[in-house]
Order: C-alpha cells, then structure tokens, then sequence
C-alpha cells in the first residue's frame, strides 16, 4: 500500500515561510514570479491579490507540488522481473531526472551568479554539477535505447529457453558491464564531489532561503540518482550479466 502526504498551508502565511517549511514550494512561487527569498515576508494572500492571482489555484498547486509518497520499506525490488524493474527504473528515475536535472542546473547557475562573492567554493560547484547533467542526461538515452531494450530481450530469451539464445548474446551483447563499472563509478566520483562541497548540503546557519532550497533540490536529486544506481548496479545490471554468462555456456543448437 503507497500512503501519501500533503501540506496544509495557510494564506496568511509568509511566502517565504511556505518555503522554509518545505523547499518544494520554492518551483511553484517561481512559476508565477513570487518573490520567495529575501523578498518573500509578505502573507501568500498578499502577494497573490497584488498580482491578481488566484490564492486557491496556488494553494491547490502547491499541495500538489508538496505531496509526499511513501512506498512500504518491505517492498522488495530484488524479487521483480526484468520488464517491470526497467520500467519502473524508466517511469520513476529517468523522468525524475530529465525534469529535475535541467531545473536545477538553471537554478544553481542563478544562485552562483549572485552569491559566488560571498562563497567562493560555488564556482567549482556549479563546474562539478554541470559535468553531472552532462555526464547523466547521454546516460539515460544509453540505457533506454541501448542497454534496457538488449537485457529485455536476453531476459525473454533465458526464461523462455529460446534456442537462439546464445546466438543473441554473441551478436548483439551490450557493454552492460562497462556501464556498472564505468560510467556509474564516475557518477558516483562526481556526487561524493558535490557532498564535499555543500558539507553534505549542509546551507551555512546565515544562509538565505534560495541557498537552502538550491542544497535541499541537490540532496533530493542525490537521493534519487543513489536510488536509482542501486537499482541498477546492485539488482539489474548483475542479473543480466548472470544470464548473459550463463547463455554463453550453454550449447549451441
């Protein structure tokens, strides 16, 4: 069973007290260019009377925006076959990732821009997180043209003992390992970087909101791609190797 939360926000709230409670608030505000930071000590209601804007549809927007899903800590994805795990790899992670990364990226570059005098060590974040969205978006189209398409069709093959199967593995085998080894060490090379340099996304006691939200999105995306990479490196990625292996040892037809 998923159970999901949302926020109960009042309209007498301060914007940027909406965002200090929950950092997710800070997309909704931008869309509909509410000042949020330093700016952002006027009531919600305020603030959308004064833009003519309708304080119920932001209300709605934003508890939609806030929701939190909670997914049973005895699910395991260990025992889901191959079609479902790459799906849900596809569905959950790389549409996170395709939407969260770029945003990010925007917002981070923002931030540096204004703030970088005071924090010299932004630079050298906003270099090391862009290397991340280069790096993570070709990475994505790899496995989703590439390499889940090659372990669907070697996982089809394996189950239903198609006598090709061999054959399809010598043919059209994938660099699955190369992508586990490789590329994924170089992600993870790059996430311990971004951790060292925000003190674990820790913002500074002084810090304003906008340096809190940009930490709380990287730690989000963190925690994603750390999700994600287990679900591959750990679960996935190993089982085809084994089947691709044991396709290679067994007879040709």
């Amino acid at each position: 069973m998923v159970a999901e939360h949302s926020m109960n926000i009042n309209p007498d709230w301060s914007v940027s007290d909406i965002v200090k409670a929950d950092y997710r608030a800070a997309e909704v505000f931008r869309k509909y260019g509410i000042e949020y930071c330093c700016g952002g000590k006027w009531p919600l209601r305020a603030v959308c009377e004064s833009k003519d804007v309708d304080v119920n549809v932001v209300i709605a927007e934003l508890k939609r925006s806030l929701r939190t899903i909670h997914l049973p800590s005895s699910l395991n994805c260990e025992d889901w076959n191959i079609n479902f795990l790459t799906d849900y790899i596809v569905n959950v992670h790389h549409t996170y990732l395709k939407k969260a990364l770029p945003e990010t990226k925007d917002e981070l570059a923002r931030f540096v821009e204004n703030h970088q005098a005071r924090f010299s060590y932004l630079p050298e974040l906003l270099k090391a997180f862009v290397e991340l969205f280069n790096e993570t978006i070709p990475h994505l189209q790899q496995e989703e043209t590439i390499i889940f398409p090659y372990i669907r069709q070697i996982a089809h093959a394996y189950n239903n003992k198609e006598s090709y199967a061999a054959l399809l593995v010598r043919t059209l085998r994938k660099p699955v390992e190369n992508v586990m080894h490789h590329e994924h060490e170089y992600l993870n090379k790059l996430l311990g970087l971004l951790r060292q340099l925000t003190n674990g996304y820790r913002a500074p006691e002084n810090a304003c909101v906008s340096h809190r939200v940009v930490f709380l999105k990287l730690l989000e995306l963190d925690n994603d791609l750390v999700q994600h990479l287990y679900l591959e490196n750990d679960i996935l990625f190993p089982r085809a190797i084994a089947m691709e292996r044991e396709l290679l040892g067994r007879n040709d037809p």
